[in-house]
């Protein structure tokens, strides 16, 4: 059997350096989140523009992104679990970033599909390689806390993708956004390519695990199945995404029908939240788990769902309501809680996976979760509002029922993270003396 004892972080790399790393990382993750979501933002102008339906319009947002990203991830893991993972990540933002771009020169329904399939691609390799990255340059004891620093590019990236691209479009046109967002990823690229050394692999974990061949694809999905605190937190993790970033597609274009306001108005009303509360979620998280009482995984995983749970209430009145006014409050409760749990997820994944098996298991919990965000979330909803409008068309009542029927889904996250809490010790440990 293998100690499990880690080494220490001081002796692979330098405090700075770390957290160098951890701010670029946390930088791609921003543009990742910003150049896939600021398609919701102009959601209702290309609606229009092309005359799509909700359905035919979600399609093009979340699906068309989604297969590709879906598709690729698995491959592009497997990659980065054996090969420079910083190279990967750089060639990643280049083409995500370059798609973005493009996608603002699309003239037709049918352009505008290919880009967003070539932004799916490009993302597929990004978060697996950032997260194995992170995972070899601080330990275990320290990952969650890591892992909600990153995850602070998720509400800079949504704040990005709402209110500052809701403002380009609402001055240049729709296209701009995809501008603004897309150029400057090309940028990070190559500050990756540069600046960023490729760490030794499992040098933070028990030492002969670093020196060991890289496990099968049927063997990392045994020994992930076999994880039932990993499999539920997977479940939980992807749920949360189902409803609340889910939810989020199509709260632009809610905002828009039902209170009459344009494409910048409905971005400046969702763009504060994400940036301030997010913020304050994400670093609220960092500095929860990194208290010593939470080196327990059963007590990060008990918080993750306590907090789930709650939240889905404020989700639904949110939708409910037919005040502004109210649904702002709502908003202001329930997004902050979209981005408590992805430092924390993310974590809990990287805990319960052997080093050489680490980046496979991210890209299992991105399948799951993007499967349920960008492909059924979208078009769910999409679906949901054309059938509930009948032949006259979508229109603000028939949303607001879709997002409905979303909103509790919630409850069924905080389910999986409260059965994870049962097998999480026990599962950490075998994942420390895997070999």
């Amino acid at each position: 059997m293998a100690s499990a004892a880690p080494i220490s972080a001081d002796s692979t790399s330098t405090l700075r350096t770390r957290w160098y790393v951890l701010f670029i990382m946390m930088l791609a993750y921003t543009i990742n989140i910003a150049d896939r979501y600021v398609i919701s933002t102009v959601l209702e102008p290309i609606r229009l523009e092309f005359g799509l339906s909700d359905s035919g319009v979600a399609f093009l947002t979340g699906v068309s992104l989604a297969l590709f990203y879906v598709t690729m991830g698995l491959p592009l893991s497997w990659i980065a679990d054996r090969h420079n993972r910083r190279n990967l990540l750089a060639i990643s933002v280049t083409v995500w970033s370059g798609m973005t771009a493009l996608c603002g020169m699309s003239q037709g329904y049918m352009q505008l599909l290919l880009a967003r399939i070539g932004v799916g691609i490009g993302e597929a390799g990004g978060t697996p390689a950032c997260n194995s990255i992170i995972g070899d340059y601080f330990p275990a004891d320290r990952r969650a806390m890591a892992m909600a620093i990153f995850a602070l590019g998720a509400p800079i990236g949504a704040w990005l993708g709402a209110d500052m691209a809701g403002a380009v479009a609402a001055e240049y046109g729709w296209r701009a956004a995809f501008f603004v967002l897309g150029i400057p990823g090309l940028f990070l690229a190559l500050v990756i390519f540069l600046t960023i050394k490729e760490p030794a692999r499992g040098q933070l974990d028990a030492p002969s695990e670093s020196k060991s061949d890289a496990p099968s694809f049927k063997e990392t999905m045994r020994f992930l199945w076999s994880q039932k605190s990993a499999v539920h937190g997977m479940m939980g993790s992807g749920l949360s995404a189902f409803w609340g970033w889910g939810l989020m597609w199509f709260t632009p274009t809610f905002i828009q029908r039902t209170y009459g306001l344009d494409v910048g108005e409905a971005g400046g009303v969702i763009g504060p939240i994400h940036l301030v509360m997010g913020i304050g979620a994400s670093l609220l998280t960092a500095w929860v788990v990194a208290q010593p009482a939470y080196r327990d995984p059963r007590k990060i995983v008990r918080l993750l769902g306590v907090v789930t749970a709650l939240a889905t209430i404020p989700s639904i009145i949110a939708y409910w309501t037919d005040s502004l006014q109210v649904a702002t409050l709502m908003w202001w409760i329930f997004i902050p809680a979209i981005y408590f749990y992805i430092g924390p997820a993310f974590a809990l994944v990287q805990n319960l996976s052997p080093p050489r098996m680490r980046a496979m298991f991210v890209a299992v919990s991105l399948l799951i979760a993007n499967v349920f965000n960008l492909i059924i979330a979208p078009q769910g909803v999409g679906l949901l509002s054309d059938y509930f409008a009948g032949p006259d068309g979508a229109d603000a009542a028939s949303l607001r029922l879709a997002l409905l029927v979303l909103a509790p889904t919630g409850f069924w996250a905080a389910f999986h993270y409260w059965r994870a809490e049962k097998y999480i010790v026990e599962d950490q440990k075998r994942a420390a003396e895997y070999v």
